[in-house]
């Protein structure tokens, strides 16, 4: 009986504590939230971009939808990817369509730049990628890629801003000089205020010679 009455406390107990996720787990879950976030704009939306993650890395259907640009569906040519890797090939996406001056991408345009197609730009153009993930899944690295792709993967992987078309202008941003610059600044000898010239003084009189003394006769 009082064995009995302990079986069920313990098992009262056990239902009544927290569900808690392993460690492992709840790390997972942190960075595939933060790469959710970081791709969210990029992939028009915050389910967009989980279905990326998602999809990326677990080698599963990638469903991207939007309102008034259609949907796209399409299944990674790589197998599952850690969260480094989904990280650089998104950026090497999204690098890539901005250099076209694509810079919020339909789902289709998504779709080529990862796994492969034929996009037109704003302008007209037509423009085919090989795809970031096919060229991952043909056995070439991560630098060789970018570097097909016209990038160095170390610089574009520092960017924590997002490139666009010109991608000079997004490294450089105009810039104000601050006001301590002004106070730096110095002013061309042309620019500077003339200085009044001093008056010469008047030259000194020149004093009077005294007349010599008459010499001393001694006395005699």
């Amino acid at each position: 009986m009082l064995n009995a009455q302990r079986a069920a406390v313990l098992a009262a107990l056990l239902f009544a504590l927290p569900l808690v996720a392993p460690a492992h787990e709840r790390d997972a879950g942190q960075a595939d939230d933060r790469l959710v976030d970081k791709f969210a704009r990029f992939a028009g939306s915050r389910s967009n971009a989980e279905s990326l993650v998602n999809g990326l890395r677990n080698d599963q259907e990638v469903k991207l939808t939007s309102t008034t640009q259609g949907s796209a569906t399409f299944t990674p040519k790589t197998d599952r990817m850690g969260f480094g890797n989904v990280n650089i090939a998104l950026t090497l996406a999204r690098a890539t369509l901005a250099e076209q001056g694509i810079t919020r991408p339909t789902p289709d345009q998504i779709k080529a730049a990862l796994n492969g197609g034929t996009i037109t730009t704003s302008s007209g153009k037509q423009v085919t990628f090989t795809g970031i993930l096919t060229q991952r899944a043909s056995g070439l690295g991560w630098g060789k890629i970018a570097q097909a792709n016209g990038f160095k993967l170390g610089e574009l992987m520092r960017h924590k801003h997002e490139f666009n078309h010109h991608r000079q202008q997004a490294e450089f941003k105009h810039h104000k000089p601050h006001r301590a610059e002004f106070h730096n600044a110095r002013f061309d000898r042309n620019d500077r205020p003339h200085r009044f010239e001093r008056h010469e003084r008047p030259e000194r009189v020149e004093r009077a010679e005294r007349p010599e003394r008459p010499e001393r006769h001694g006395r005699g």
